[in-house]
């Protein structure tokens, strides 16, 4: 009897705090900490996934190509310089950098026509004669004559010529050496070699009894053929008729001569 007046005193409250229940549910913290999300569960459309990060190739590519400027090929690039060009006497066969074409690539000349060494045992020597012409030169030890040993110095010609410039007869196929070694003996010039095996060439170790190392550590003898520096070993060298053969002593790995481009500098 009590329950019926009262029912809707009791049910009131109780749905109040029921009410209370769900919002709390529904609005708190719970669902996250219950491992529940209200996200959808479904995949997005296949446009939304070309345009989300880190999704394929596809949307790799669709990124990177609005991210990339459009292509400028002159920017950055000088204008040409009609001053340097004339100093560095360009023509119309040269590359020019902005178009990077031209007529023709640029060669160097005096490279190609530097003749290629030839083995010592592949040479072949004919009956036909041609002439030269060789000189023997100490020089460059009269601007270090305080580097020369002490015994050597009587050695060095005032003039520093060992043997001044002489027209010398050759065999078609002989080498620099060759001529050297007959041209010292035929003028009574002291000259030592020895063979390397590792250049398959003659080294001269001295000659008027100026040796390597007698002026400091990088002194010694080289050679050059019409102002050219070879860069291999003297009986490598086959002549030709007309050559102009210069042996030089250096005191400074042939920067004091100008053979510096005989180590590849």
């Amino acid at each position: 009897m009590w329950f019926r007046k009262n029912k809707w005193k009791l049910i009131a409250p109780t749905a109040v705090v029921l009410i209370l229940a769900a919002a709390f549910w529904y609005g708190g913290a719970a669902p996250g900490l219950r491992g529940w999300s209200a996200a959808p569960t479904k995949p997005l459309p296949e446009q939304q996934l070309q345009s989300q990060p880190g999704t394929g190739d596809e949307q790799g590519a669709g990124v990177q190509a609005a991210d990339e400027p459009e292509e400028t090929p002159d920017a950055g690039l000088p204008e040409p310089s009609p001053a340097r060009d004339a100093h560095s006497g360009a023509d119309d066969n040269s590359i020019n950098p902005r178009t990077e074409t031209g007529k023709e690539q640029f060669t160097d000349t005096a490279q190609e026509e530097t003749p290629l060494p030839v083995e010592p045992e592949n040479a072949v020597i004919s009956d036909t004669e041609h002439t030269c012409t060789l000189s023997i030169s100490c020089g460059a030890i009269l601007e270090h004559m305080d580097w020369l040993e002490e015994e050597k110095v009587s050695l060095v010609p005032a003039d520093g010529w060992i043997l001044q410039s002489v027209e010398t007869t050759f065999y078609e196929g002989e080498s620099v050496f060759n001529v050297l070694q007959r041209t010292c003996k035929q003028n009574g010039i002291h000259m030592e070699f020895s063979n390397t095996p590792m250049y398959n060439s003659a080294y001269i170790e001295g000659i008027a009894n100026l040796y390597e190392y007698d002026c400091g550590d990088l002194s010694g003898w080289m050679y050059k053929v019409n102002d050219w520096f070879p860069n291999y070993g003297c009986s490598r060298y086959a002549l030709s008729d007309g050559d102009v053969v210069c042996w030089l002593y250096t005191c400074e790995l042939g920067d004091d001569i100008g053979g510096y481009n005989a180590l590849g500098d």
